[in-house]
């Protein structure tokens, strides 16, 4: 396999570009891919054709425009290329096709900023993020916006967001000499997920219909021998990997590593960075991949962020950081971050912006799925913090507190043994339990759930810090002394923002006490958290900075939950169908029989001991009772929530039904423990977790 020769071949990336299009037609369109230039309308008829031709080439009869809407999910509708021509046909793309498209917005959530029966949207290319074809199909990456102009998607603002730091960071660099065409964003998404076989996912409902297990009792060997992580890979797994390698690559996907994870049957992907946008697509048909290559093996990806209770559950590793056009890293600290001063005022950008965004970071990461995992040993608490590390750590410490710095340099490690090769040791070790760590030249923002698209947390950040540059800006760009009034900025922010740094251990007890001493946020559930999106400084962050109008905003936070409702609704009721339909016949069944063990004993000698299965009998009429009791209470509670009232409908979820269900699990879990295997209705954990050889 020639890895380099097939990586991108069904991609219409820059050497396509280069090759196909007209010299002129070629220019203009970089101009706009890499400066940020207005596109040139007037190539658009020369780009379609040259797309078109080279996507017939790869056996494309069809294009669509491929789009992110409000759904979390990538939406697409087929277009055949065919045009009559007297009584035969020929294979066209227009200019105007490829630039717009008209797909229905009715049915498409828009969080009450449209009236259903208003049906008109758009979508319109997004020439930065280049075109691949895909089964037969041309996929053009767009954005989706209404006859009204309301944006309908998560790509639009992701995009308003990176033009909007683009703006602000390029005036910071300006001040400091630095000229540069375009100041991007970049994104390394690492990826979590579970592979379990087709066979046991067809007999689990909640799999099919919620993404993870609503029951089902702890297996005997879990992750606590810690041998899973880093192993060797099963063979199954192996080849499944080796096929995803193959197809990603083929779409100029940079899959760098892969591994198994923590979790039985739980494994990671991750790709090397990209500007956010292309970032955000790849990884968006990443999943999609996944899903697909999966199956070729008969095997079922699951990217729910806890599709199995007590291991651990997948997140998607968000890896940030800001680099001009040039390769200039504005996050690298150097060899002496104590006297740079342009790092340490990013720096101290990046900390007042995540401190005084705290709750909408939070909520940009909210979601039914990653509510499970958050605060557990396996992912960062729902407290949003920043580690810093030693070196930077003892920086911001020399500022804030008055003490003298003593630089902290990279040292040699060895075993030391003389076989063993010396090596460069980092300056700084790297803190897992951190929801937002530095990590040598960029931040990791470790919240992320793994079925998220990545987009929503990127818009925040490129948000906030656009912000915070942008008050740095106006207030340096009057400045007689550069140095001097920077570093006051650096010294007033990192004071002023000095509780949001952390550099211990998240997942300790002290924590969550100091952190409420501290006045951080600590919104542990979706409804707890996405309510703070509705208070004015919230949403003016994204009017100021051009990325939401405050109808837009409020839309969003509105979506997200009515999504989190009707994602706990779905569990209750598959909940419900399971326990009542096959859980309690299928134990009234075993009891049955236990009891008929019993006559049956009896029948013969009274005397017969029976202690075990009255014992079983009792156990498990028991629980079927509970159950039983706990179903009523179930519905009763759904039944009070008035679903199209959004707040109180998620508070309702979060701490009235989901406790409930909680109830029923540990009910279900026991039963499970002591119920014959013969008569249980599901695949246990043990079936789920260990069927891949």
């Amino acid at each position: 396999m020639n890895v380099p020769q097939m990586f991108g071949e069904n991609v219409f990336n820059d050497a396509v570009q280069k090759e196909t299009l007209p010299k002129e037609v070629y220019k203009a369109l970089r101009a706009t891919i890499e400066s940020g230039k207005q596109l040139d309308v007037s190539i658009a008829g020369s780009v379609a054709a040259a797309m078109k031709d080279w996507a017939v080439s790869k056996g494309a009869t069809h294009y669509t425009h491929w789009f992110q809407p409000l759904t979390g999910l990538t939406a697409e509708k087929h277009d055949s290329f065919i045009e009559p021509e007297g009584d035969k046909v020929i294979m066209r793309l227009t200019g105007k096709s490829l630039i717009v498209g008209e797909p229905d917005a009715s049915s498409f959530p828009s969080g009450g900023s449209r009236a259903t029966f208003m049906a008109r949207g758009y979508t319109a290319w997004d020439p930065t993020s280049p075109a691949f074809v895909k089964e037969g199909t041309l996929y053009i990456p767009t954005v989706f916006v209404s006859y009204t102009g309301e944006t309908l998607d998560k790509k639009s603002p992701l995009l308003r967001s990176m033009t909007a730091i683009d703006k602000q960071a390029k005036r910071i660099l300006s001040l400091f000499g630095i000229a540069c065409k375009k100041v991007s964003t970049t994104v390394g998404p690492e990826q979590e997920y579970f592979l379990i076989t087709e066979e046991m996912y067809e007999k689990r409902k909640d799999l099919q219909l919620t993404g993870r297990t609503l029951f089902g009792a702890p297996v005997s060997r879990g992750q606590e021998l810690e041998d899973h992580y880093f192993g060797v890979l099963k063979p199954r797994i192996a080849e499944f990997m080796a096929d995803l390698d193959k197809e990603l690559w083929s779409y100029g996907i940079p899959s760098k590593t892969k591994h198994n994870e923590v979790a039985p049957a739980q494994h990671e992907m991750a790709p090397v960075f990209s500007t956010t946008n292309k970032a955000v697509d790849m990884n968006m048909l990443t999943m999609e991949v996944m899903r697909k290559v999966a199956k070729k093996h008969g095997l079922v990806c699951l990217l729910h962020e806890k599709p199995f209770e007590g291991i651990n559950g997948s997140g998607k590793h968000n890896n940030w950081s800001m680099s001009t056009d040039a390769g200039f890293n504005l996050l690298d600290p150097g060899n002496a971050p104590e006297h740079n001063t342009l790092f340490k005022l990013v720096l101290a950008a990046v900390v007042k912006a995540v401190d005084d965004y705290q709750g909408i970071l939070r909520a940009s990461v909210a979601s039914a799925g990653n509510d499970h995992r958050l605060g557990a040993n396996e992912a960062p608490p729902a407290i949003i913090s920043i580690y810093l590390g030693d070196q930077l750590g003892a920086l911001v410490d020399s500022i804030v507190k008055g003490e003298d710095y003593v630089p902290r340099k990279a040292l040699e490690g060895s075993i030391g043994v003389p076989e063993s090769p010396i090596f460069p040791k980092d300056a700084t070790d790297r803190n897992r339990t951190s929801p937002f760590a530095f990590t040598g030249n960029k931040f990791e923002f470790r919240m992320l759930g793994s079925q998220a698209n990545v987009s929503d947390p990127n818009i925040v950040l490129n948000t906030i810090v656009a912000d915070a540059f942008e008050q740095f800006a106006d207030e340096l760009e009057g400045a007689k002394d550069l140095e001097s009034a920077a570093n006051k900025i650096v010294e007033r922010e990192l004071k002023a923002h000095y509780r949001i740094i952390f550099n211990l251990d998240g997942y300790g007890p002290e924590w969550e006490p100091e952190a409420m001493k501290r006045g951080l946020l600590n919104n542990k559930t979706t409804a707890d958290a996405v309510p703070v999106c509705f208070e004015d400084k919230n949403i003016q962050v994204f009017v100021k900075q051009g990325v939401y109008t405050k109808a837009e905003a409020i839309a969003r936070a509105d979506i997200q939950l009515e999504n989190y409702t009707k994602i706990i609704n779905i569990e209750a009721l598959t909940l419900l169908e399971m326990v009542k339909q096959d859980i309690i016949p299928a134990v009234s069944d075993y009891v049955a029989d236990l009891c008929a063990n019993v006559a049956a004993k009896q029948a013969v000698n009274d005397s017969i001991p029976c202690n075990t299965e009255r014992d079983l009998i009792m156990k498990l009429s028991e629980g079927n009772d509970k159950l039983s009791s706990l179903i009523v209470k179930l519905e009763d509670t759904l039944a009070d929530i008035h679903m199209d009232e959004v707040v109180p409908a998620s508070q309702a979820m979060a701490h009235e039904v989901l406790p409930v269900m909680d109830e029923m699990r540990e009910v279900i879990d026991g039963m499970e423990k002591i119920c014959s295997s013969e008569y249980w209705p599901y695949p246990t954990y043990f079936d789920l977790l260990y069927s891949v050889k």
